[in-house]
């Protein structure tokens, strides 16, 4: 999968070989924006088109846009995988947020 970016906004790219569309979604935040066009070039246009009405849409609103995703997120586990995530943090001498930081980019290689 392609992917493109737009004013921080990170965009999947898939074609659809039978329309001979190539279709498009943001990706880093909860709200849904979409696009679609035949070449790269309606493509960026697209992106673009659809992040500004996104915004504009927000404006008109009085409603503060979702931001990209700001870097935080609550993860939920078993007591006892949170003793033994603190217990392996401890003995990496790193704090527990580190740890989970360090070894989440180790599996996205």
């Amino acid at each position: 999968m392609n992917t493109m970016h737009y004013k921080g906004y990170e965009a999947v790219i898939e074609f659809d070989e039978d329309a001979g569309l190539f279709h498009g979604e943001v990706i880093n935040l909860r709200d849904v924006i979409t696009f679609q066009g035949s070449s790269a070039a309606q493509l960026k246009e697209a992106l673009a088109g659809s992040v500004d009405d996104y915004l504009a849409f927000c404006t008109e609103r009085g409603e503060e846009p979702e931001k990209p995703f700001s870097g935080q997120f609550v993860v939920r586990t078993e007591p006892l995988l949170h003793k033994a995530i603190s217990s392996a943090a401890r003995r990496a001498g790193v704090s527990l947020n580190k740890w989970v930081v360090t070894t989440l980019e180790r599996s996205l290689g």
